[in-house]
């Protein structure tokens, strides 16, 4: 049955009320000792506590405190969260662990960029080695467009000396298949030089973050380091 805190009588009734009360904790002392602890559920509805051997109904939904028979509160029991409640926690244990997430693959790419990379005169090397072998290719590519552009002309020359509708059905294939062939080449040439332009931006960044891991200030590993 749940217990509810009364008022102290007043009056010629207050000596009564004090052996009464006096009289009950002992009791529960006892009770306490016999049973090897008693607990005590109470909660507060409005300004009244609500208690109980068990779990009073009312508080369902609610915080609530834990009690041995003396009223020292054992443990306090938070009320359950709402769907709100919930849906923001939720939402931020996603978000921490996304940080998370982040935080690590930040690290091991920091940690591989170290490791490649003995200093940064060795990361400025590899950075022109490749842009090098890549500036060789894009001039061969160019090499390429331009001796297809000559022999376009070439056959163009011809068929203007020939005269309008006289030129050899031939050499007019040649000329509109040379524009294919061009075509193709510039492709080719822009998606190097997309590339080109790609390996320097992540040279750049690696050599800015290397800097940054490197320096001083830094708490990240140093190069060789284990």
């Amino acid at each position: 049955m749940a217990l509810r805190r009364t008022e102290q009588p007043s009056g010629r009734g207050v000596l009564a009320g004090v052996l009464a009360a006096a009289a009950l904790m002992a009791a529960d002392g006892a009770l306490a000792q016999a049973q090897g602890g008693r607990v005590i559920y109470c909660c507060d509805v409005g300004s009244q506590a609500v208690c109980g051997d068990i779990l009073p109904p009312v508080c369902y939904g609610r915080a609530y405190r834990e009690m041995n028979p003396s009223g020292t509160v054992r443990r306090i029991v938070p009320a359950p969260l709402t769907t709100e409640e919930i849906a923001r926690r939720n939402a931020l244990e996603r978000e921490r662990r996304a940080q998370e997430a982040l935080r690590l693959k930040q690290l091991r790419m920091d940690e591989a960029l170290l490791e490649t990379y003995r200093s940064l005169q060795h990361l400025d090397e590899r950075r022109d080695r490749e842009i090098g072998a890549l500036d060789k290719s894009i001039q061969i590519l160019r090499q390429r467009e331009a001796e297809l552009i000559e022999r376009q002309h070439e056959l163009i020359e011809d068929a203007s000396r020939a005269g309008e509708g006289n030129a050899d059905p031939v050499i007019e294939e040649n000329i509109r298949s040379l524009d294919g062939e061009i075509v193709a080449q510039r492709s080719v040439i822009d998606a190097k030089m997309r590339e080109r332009s790609a390996i320097l931006d992540r040279f750049d960044e690696d050599r800015q973050r290397y800097i940054e891991l490197t320096s001083p200030a830094s708490s990240a590993p140093q190069p060789g380091a284990r």
